[in-house]
């Protein structure tokens, strides 16, 4: 069993998206660009372990500001949650994303959320 922590939780989330499903579902307002997390039960069998073993790790995102839960909607991240999960796809399946996205949408998504870090 995986030990469980808020950066497993993403990098499970990406690599169901990106590597295994090979879609991504990102949501863009004229303030804020969101990615929709798979859900908790989905991201536990990835990740092998029970259901409730991750609810925590929600908790502990939502009060952190890295992720919303809305009924009917899903999980989706915040500002600062896109910005981590945006850069930990250019950092670790950049390939991946780019082969999903292509290079020119991957690169200006990563713009739009990069200025913000100098904040």
């Amino acid at each position: 069993m995986p030990a469980l922590s808020v950066e497993t939780i993403f990098d499970a989330a990406i690599r169901i998206q990106l590597v295994e499903e090979r879609a991504l579902s990102l949501n863009f307002s004229e303030h804020q660009l969101s990615v929709k997390f798979p859900t908790t039960r989905r991201l536990a069998e990835f990740l092998n372990v029970p259901h409730y073993y991750v609810l925590p790790y929600f908790a502990m995102m939502e009060q952190d500001q890295l992720v919303t839960r809305a009924e009917r909607v899903g999980i989706m991240t915040t500002t600062k949650g896109t910005e981590k999960i945006l850069l930990m796809m250019n950092e670790r399946y950049r390939m991946d994303a780019i082969a999903i996205l292509g290079m020119e949408i991957f690169e200006n998504i990563l713009e739009r959320v990069q200025p913000k870090r100098s904040e």
